[in-house]
């Protein structure tokens, strides 16, 4: 799968739309980019917490307006805020490679980012489990598949 196009507005062309895999398209799905990346944070906590909440927010308003793009791409913007955190409570300043190329072993490197990644993955679970996030998740893929047999 190809990245998703920015020029499209997705909102208008949810058609044109791929699930694809965890948190991919994040940055290229218009307007759901510019409506999510401001709210996004893993600096500290606080910020962390607030993220969550407006993520969360977002991803319930879209719910509400039978959005399903917009609670896929909140999904996505909740499993980044998990993976990021997660990986910089890993590793020291969040690099996997040290200055020559070779792997750094996973550690215990920032426990705040630790705390952030798991308040992420609460979030991100209840996403996950949302009954409405399921069904809609369900009746977009029969619809694409419908639509790839016409």
């Amino acid at each position: 799968m190809s990245f998703p196009d920015a020029s499209i507005d997705y909102r208008r062309h949810p058609e044109c739309y791929r699930i694809g895999h965890g948190e991919r398209g994040v940055f290229h799905v218009q307007p759901y980019k510019d409506e999510l990346l401001p709210l996004w944070a893993i600096r500290n906590e606080a910020d962390a917490r607030q993220a969550i909440e407006d993520l969360s927010a977002r991803y319930r308003a879209y719910r509400e307006q039978d959005d399903f793009v917009g609670m896929d791409m909140a999904r996505k913007y909740l499993q980044m805020g998990y993976t990021r955190a997660r990986r910089y409570a890993r590793y020291p300043g969040g690099r996997k490679k040290d200055a020559d190329g070779s792997l750094r072993q996973p550690g215990n490197a920032d426990p705040e980012k630790a705390r952030i990644a798991e308040r992420y993955q609460v979030a991100l679970d209840a996403v996950r489990s949302d009954d409405a996030y399921l069904r809609a998740k369900r009746d977009y893929q029969r619809r694409r598949k419908a639509d790839r047999r016409r």
